[in-house]
């Protein structure tokens, strides 16, 4: 409580190094979800530490992201969140990316049933439900949520599902992001990360989400002077 999620980009990092030293050690074959934030730095740590093949590292926070994101647009509209689709990317954090072309209620363009004021509130909403709940607590921050999240990716994993869900998954060529973990939809199976799908943004949804994946550049670099 009282602490952003990059207060505890320093503390957290040397943990990070800590716990994936061992991981290296005695699990070499593992596949590695991080939930720890700030994630987008964090994912990235467990990957330089452990030298796992970057598939094999994923981060924990599209399918969280999205939930809150289409249980915030249930509540407004008054339906079912399983008549909700959406879609989240870029980093776990205030810089998130909702991508309205794939947002839908029902199969109808959540566009055509919200202001696009109110999609920023709900936006913004969901960037901060973690603190949202962490304010109700008072002594400590979510955590069914993000298990139940977890519990999906790693059902994913044991069971071969070969789902499409947002992860912060390692990106090279994709999206010219340039060697960064950030959140895309990805194909996830045993293997890991075993296909990154590319979707095709308007300009806006570009523009948003190299703003998310700077920000994470920018984190990762400063977590290079701290640990």
């Amino acid at each position: 409580p009282g602490m952003s999620r990059d207060d505890l980009l320093a503390t957290n990092a040397k943990i990070m190094t800590a716990v994936c030293t061992h991981v290296k050690k005695t699990s070499p074959d593992a596949v590695v979800i991080v939930v720890s934030n700030p994630l987008d730095a964090m994912v990235q740590q467990a990957q330089k530490v452990t030298g796992f093949p970057p598939q094999r590292v994923i981060g924990q926070a599209g399918v969280l992201d999205t939930a809150r994101y289409r249980t915030f647009l249930a509540m407004e509209l008054g339906v079912s969140v399983e008549d909700i689709s959406a879609l989240l990317m870029g980093g776990h954090g205030d810089t998130m990316v909702p991508l309205p072309s794939c947002t839908s209620v029902g199969g109808v363009p959540v566009t055509q049933l919200i202001d696009q004021k109110r999609l920023d509130e709900i936006v913004d909403r969901t960037a901060k439900g973690g603190a949202e709940i962490v304010g109700l607590l008072k002594t400590g921050s979510a955590y069914y949520a993000p298990a139940a999240a977890t519990a999906q990716m790693v059902e994913a994993v044991v069971r071969d599902k070969k789902r499409m869900i947002p992860c912060a998954a390692y990106c090279d060529k994709e999206y010219g992001v340039g060697g960064y973990y950030v959140g895309v939809p990805v194909i996830l199976g045993t293997g890991g990360v075993e296909k990154i799908i590319e979707l095709e943004l308007s300009a806006s949804e570009k523009a948003a989400f190299q703003k998310s994946v700077d920000a994470v550049k920018e984190l990762v670099t400063t977590m290079a002077t701290l640990v």
